[in-house]
């Protein structure tokens, strides 16, 4: 008999026996009639400050004891059957080769899924791989030298590559998330992520996954091209004909757009090829710097130097009312780093990310503002593009407030709060090249409104942090895409066109590392097989 144990609790430091030991315990069972363990899940329970922290499990486990066990719902049950996505059938090769444009996780997955069905897919990305990519970015970082076409988010991996690699999905197509977990261990991902309630990866691991997975679609019989940038879609009666790449007109039938969020030049050809678009809303606010030790002296109190735990995290949202909105905190990077980002000249915004260790000592995190078509001002042409220019008008006055060679403008807390001049930024902080600016002229009125009545309220729930130790950053601009591709809810492709799939964080349809993988592993194997064998979109 085979069955699904919940709320197994095991110390810090379990061991496999600690695990069995927890199970027979739970069942009331001899241990020697336990076999075949299997954890599922593990989360730290760290709510109560007063006692250690301790993991909570999920795991199956083959009974073959007498007396059956006692059923207990949501604690002891039989056994689901295993859930797998089926990889696609290999199908004939198409007459012309299909591309995928964009190397992140959306253009990768899309990509691997093709390659493994024989279907031989061209991936184009506009920047550089890896290893080119992080020394033009570390070049950006210590002198303000921008490539336009390869940078913190274009290249190798997509803007995800600098982040934590934090794998959070709420999607509801779990089989699916097991596959994209599964594809990066395959590559050198950790292990643990596939248990882990909150798995993160690092930039640092990510960069040596992202190789490794440009080599296994190469080697199934896939193509990958750098400094590659897609110009022109070419469209005949309604359908997908060929792509312009880098100047070269290209025939194919197919293309698999995973741009990104940040590659407006994409966003205005599609729109003046009458590509069906709506605009988005998304949000906009800053970057919070505070010490590492106060979030994990708030998060586990006095286990806080606990050498099992690690750097911890936390999430913050205060709801609107009146005349203010709502605020959250977004892409919270433990241990971590504050970074400075563009992908074109006069235009400046931030980000924060996380090595694997996350044992930097301060974390960061986005606060951020829900701002939507209300907000955005009219823009000649196709209304689709309102976010984008508002976007841009953040960025170009945040550039411009940081000195006009990407240096980061910041500003304490405290000041900020009282609207008052800024003043130094500390010297303890992550980012070197910041000066002191006032955030308050450069957010929107009703975000800068907004984040003075939140972040002193929010931050009570962080009871050891300090306001006078708190950096803010500006400005934090590209949390979402700020355009929706219409697209057909069950082809995925766009609505407009036949034969071109907008997928990822750029269509306007996913969001973060995950999301956008499955997306771009649902609409290729939508492309490979009937819709009645592709597996079901999240």
């Amino acid at each position: 008999m085979r069955l699904r144990v919940n709320q197994i609790v095991v110390k810090l430091e379990y061991t496999p026996d600690d695990v069995l030991h927890a199970i027979a315990r739970k069942l009331g069972a001899l241990e020697q009639n336990l076999s075949e363990i299997e954890v599922l899940r593990r989360s730290l329970d760290a709510r109560h400050k007063d006692r250690l922290p301790h993991y909570v499990l999920s795991a199956e486990v083959t009974y073959s004891g007498d007396t059956p066990p006692t059923l207990a719902p949501g604690q002891v049950g039989i056994a689901p059957p295993p859930e797998s996505v089926p990889k696609p059938r290999s199908a004939k090769p198409r007459a012309v080769r299909p591309f995928v444009v964009g190397a992140g996780p959306a253009g990768l997955m899309a990509a691997l899924t093709l390659a493994e069905a024989g279907q031989r897919p061209v991936l184009i990305e506009r920047g550089a791989e890896i290893e080119t990519r992080k020394l033009q970015v570390e070049t950006f970082w210590r002198q303000g030298l921008l490539n336009p076409e390869s940078n913190v988010l274009y290249g190798e991996g997509g803007a995800g590559l600098f982040s934590d690699g934090k794998l959070t999905a709420r999607t509801k197509n779990r089989p699916a998330v097991r596959r994209f977990f599964e594809v990066l261990v395959e590559h050198g991902a950790p292990s643990d992520i596939l248990i882990d309630a909150e798995p993160h990866i690092g930039s640092d691991v990510l960069s040596q996954i992202m190789p490794a997975l440009r080599d296994r679609i190469t080697e199934l019989g896939g193509e990958v091209r750098f400094h590659a940038r897609l110009e022109d879609v070419l469209i005949e009666d309604g359908a997908l004909r060929g792509v312009k790449i880098s100047g070269e007109d290209v025939r194919t039938d197919r293309c698999f757009l995973a741009t990104g969020h940040s590659a407006r030049d994409v966003y205005r050809m599609l729109a003046e090829r009458n590509i069906a678009m709506a605009v988005k809303p998304f949000a906009v606010g800053v970057r919070m710097e505070l010490p590492q030790a106060r979030i994990d002296r708030s998060q586990y109190g006095r286990w806080a130097s606990h050498p099992s735990l690690g750097s911890a995290s936390f999430r913050l949202s205060r709801k609107g009312g009146g005349h203010v909105r709502s605020c959250y905190s977004f892409c919270m990077c433990p241990g971590g780093l504050v970074m400075a980002c563009a992908s074109s000249e006069g235009m400046l915004t931030t980000n924060g990310m996380s090595y694997s260790g996350r044992s930097k000592p301060l974390g960061n995190a986005a606060i951020v503002v829900p701002v939507g078509p209300d907000d955005f001002p009219e823009v000649a042409g196709n209304p689709a593009l309102a976010g984008i220019a508002y976007q841009e008008r953040l960025e170009r006055a945040a550039f411009i407030a940081g000195g006009s060679d990407f240096t980061l403008p910041a500003q304490r807390l405290t000041d900020f709060l009282d609207a008052a001049h800024a003043t130094p930024p500390p010297a303890e902080r992550s980012c070197s090249r910041v000066v002191a600016a006032d955030l308050n002229a450069l957010l929107p009125d009703v975000v800068a409104q907004t984040l003075r009545s939140a972040l002193p309220k929010m931050l009570r729930e962080l009871s050891n942090a300090k306001l006078e130790e708190i950096l803010l950053y500006g400005l934090e601009t590209r949390s979402s895409s700020p355009v929706r591709i219409l697209r057909d809810p069950e082809t995925l492709e766009s609505a407009s066109v036949r034969g071109l799939s907008p997928i990822g964080e750029g269509s306007g349809h996913a969001g973060g590392i995950v999301s956008s993988a499955i997306d771009g592993m649902v609409a290729a194997t939508h492309a490979i097989a009937p819709a009645s064998q592709a597996m079901r979109h999240a």
